[in-house]
């Protein structure tokens, strides 16, 4: 390999759109790897780029940081990933990826019958809740498809979402 084809953290940071606090971020949750140099500066392999795409993909569809840690997990460290290792990938995610789709289809359907009444509120809502039933069912909201009801825990549970950064923040110029 050749120093040519390895990337700094601003760099690195500059390709991707990812701060570079996300960066290390990352690096510290195993979804990226960086070798040192002699003055110990991070030097990220040019594939870092691949798997960050992944990273900002996988979060705009919703999967959590451990489901994108357990993917990127299965690749290849020593090569960038082929087409057949992301479709591997993808193969595994397909069906969650559909049931998330089909939540959020049935959420919008809820939405428009919900307005459609003009109450605009599931909790006092005569057609939707009466009498409060839905508070034996247990605490959160009911009335969402499960899907979209499951809590997603902070990537570190030690942290509070202020002392993290925010991994999908832009690289401020």
């Amino acid at each position: 390999m050749r120093s040519t084809d390895l990337l700094s953290v601003g760099q690195l940071a500059q390709r991707s759109g990812f701060s570079p606090s996300a960066l290390r971020f990352y690096e510290r949750q195993g979804l990226i790897s960086a070798s040192r140099t002699t003055g110990n500066q991070r030097r990220y392999q040019r594939s870092m780029l691949r798997r960050l795409a992944f990273v900002r993909a996988a979060q705009n569809v919703g999967l959590s940081l451990d489901e994108v840690r357990d993917a990127l997990a299965t690749l290849p460290r020593d090569r960038a990933p082929t087409q057949a290792d992301w479709a591997r990938i993808s193969r595994r995610w397909r069906r969650r990826l559909g049931d998330q789709i089909a939540a959020l289809e049935a959420l919008r359907d809820g939405l428009e019958s919900c307005i459609g009444c003009g109450c605009l509120s599931l909790k006092r809502c005569a057609l939707s809740n009466p009498q409060d039933r839905s508070a034996a069912q247990g605490p959160g909201a009911r009335f969402l498809p499960a899907g979209l009801r499951a809590a997603r825990p902070l990537a570190d549970p030690t942290a509070t979402r202020m002392s993290q950064p925010d991994p999908l923040s832009p690289v401020r110029s």
